[in-house]
């Protein structure tokens, strides 16, 4: 797949600088916000392919980041929730929030990558619908 435009809402400087520079070192345009009400901002700004969002943010957490995202852009934006909680309910409660996949953190890189691609094609699928 070609260059996707990232976002990535992490509460965590290192998590938000990481993935900023393994996404681009792959080609994709990246985006970043330090925590929820900013990264939905952000998101009105750059309509990104894709959100890569913490959920145990302070505030406005990524649950509540991701039924906000679906209300304002509906299937043109793909979720992943990259989150260190890995639980069966922390899974089931990203999906009710409108969460596309659930990712564990520490994630492995090329996994993601791969999941990022099918998550967006699904979600273009969808929105053409």
């Amino acid at each position: 797949m070609s260059s996707l435009n990232v976002l990535v809402i992490d509460d965590s400087e290192d998590v938000r600088s990481s993935m900023q520079l393994l996404l681009k070192i792959e080609g994709h345009v990246v985006h970043v916000a330090e925590d929820g009400r900013a990264g939905l901002e952000k998101a009105s700004a750059v309509a990104p392919d894709i959100a890569l969002v913490d959920i145990g943010m302070p505030g406005m957490d990524g649950y509540e980041v991701a039924r906000q995202m679906r209300a304002r852009f509906g299937d043109a934006i793909a979720l992943i929730a990259l989150t260190g909680y890995g639980q069966p309910d922390d899974v089931r409660r990203a999906i009710d929030a409108g969460f596309d996949e659930h990712v564990v953190k520490p994630a492995d890189f090329p996994s993601l990558m791969l999941l990022m691609t099918k998550t967006v094609l699904r979600s273009r699928r969808a929105a053409a619908h």
